[in-house]
Formats: C-alpha cells, sequence, structure tokens
C-alpha cells in the first residue's frame, strides 16, 4: 500500500491515531458533562445539551482543542477532570510496533497534534510516546489549527520537509483536506479512531483499520 522508498518524513496525529479516541469521546460527551452538572448543581440533561452546542459551535477552530479556554468558559479545573477517567487512555493495537518500525527505517517522525499542551504533556507522561518522535508540535503553539491552511505554512518554516515526499497520517478528514491542499502527498486515515466506536467509511483518501497494514514486522528488519 506504501512504498517506503518515497516517503522521507511521517507526520502523525495523536488522539484517535496512535491513542485510542475512546478516552476523549468519552471525556467531551459523558464525563464533563455530567461533572459540569455536578459542579455547578445542573440538571444532568440540561448540562449535557449546553455543553454540546459549545462545543459544536467550536469545532474546527483552536477554540474547540483549548483547554484554557473550556477551564475559563466552564468554570471547572478541566486538567483534573481529565485526569479523573485517565485509565481510559491507552495507545491503539500495533501502535508502538509501528514507531519502531520507523525509527529502525530512519524515518524522521514528528507528533502533529491539535491536543492542548497540558492534555498533550499529560497523555504523554501516561504513554511514553515522546520517546519514538524527532519533535512533537501543538497546533496551540502557532495558533492555528491543522485544519487551517495556515497551519502547514508555519509547520514548514519549523520542521524541515519535502511536502511531496511526507507521509501524514490522521483520523480527521477535515485535517487530511488541509494537508491536501497544502500539497502533502501521501496521505492516510484511520477508519475507526474510537474502539467503542463504528468503523466509518472512507471515501476521500486512503484508510487503515491498523498500522500493520502498512508495516510489518517485515518491513522494519529492513
Amino acid at each position: 500500500m506504501l512504498d517506503w522508498r518515497s516517503i522521507d518524513t511521517v507526520l502523525l496525529d495523536m488522539d484517535g491515531t496512535l491513542l485510542d479516541l475512546h478516552y476523549d469521546n468519552h471525556f467531551w460527551l459523558d464525563h464533563l458533562p455530567r461533572r459540569y452538572a455536578e459542579v455547578h448543581g445542573l440538571d444532568p440533561l440540561h448540562a449535557q445539551e449546553t455543553l454540546q452546542k459549545e462545543i459544536d459551535a467550536r469545532r474546527g477552530t483552536l477554540e474547540w482543542y483549548c483547554l484554557d479556554f473550556w477551564a475559563e468558559t466552564l468554570q471547572m479545573d478541566i486538567l483534573e477532570v481529565l485526569r479523573e477517567i485517565e485509565e481510559r487512555i491507552a495507545l491503539r493495537p500495533h501502535t508502538e510496533a509501528f514507531l519502531q518500525g520507523l525509527q529502525q527505517l530512519r524515518k524522521p517522525t514528528y507528533l502533529v497534534t491539535n491536543a492542548h499542551r497540558l492534555g498533550l504533556e499529560h497523555k504523554l507522561e501516561l504513554t511514553g510516546l515522546d520517546r519514538w518522535f524527532d519533535g512533537i508540535i501543538s497546533s496551540h503553539d502557532y495558533g492555528h489549527a491543522k485544519e487551517s491552511e495556515r497551519f502547514w505554512h508555519v509547520l514548514r518554516e519549523e520542521v524541515t520537509f519535502d511536502p511531496q515526499r511526507t507521509l501524514f497520517v490522521d483520523d480527521n478528514q477535515s485535517v487530511l483536506a488541509a494537508a491536501q491542499d497544502y500539497g502533502i502527498a501521501h496521505l492516510l486515515c484511520i477508519r475507526q479512531p474510537d474502539s467503542r466506536g463504528p468503523k466509518r467509511e472512507i471515501n476521500n483518501f486512503p484508510a487503515i483499520h491498523h498500522f500493520d497494514e502498512i508495516m510489518s514486522p517485515h518491513h522494519s528488519n529492513n
């Protein structure tokens, strides 16, 4: 499926790509609304609807991903609430073998995420993922979400890569479309970012279920 000889640099998303999106979905859809209702003495159903409207209104923007923004808006310590369910943070199957394979192939590999630095540091601390990367980029450092073409221009000023010889893997099709518009040649979408969610039909981009489809043990031994 992939010709590794035509790829020099690998850019990887985190949530839903390397990590199971179940944690984030459970947090935003169930845990946070429940805690929000408890903290502010609100009806749980009303709290969930209010929160859902707020979240939907900002989808795809930097605010949507910004823990500081939500802490201020909801008047809550979001990081503390995130830690309450941290046992749900998990690597997707075959992730470590894939990252190990990239290291053996000597492909410079960067984590490129919309995750806010606070949440990102928390996840890295629990998973140790950072040891596999040549650099870790949060879109919050640039002031543009990955959905914005501006993000990709700034990224290239910071990281040396040839878009024609770069692989980018993400579970978000809006982000992949922005990367495609920027000129990144090798794009892959994850079919089932949430292990408890549906396997999605992806028509706009090549898609995989797990990384063993593009990195077999045989690859990493070469």
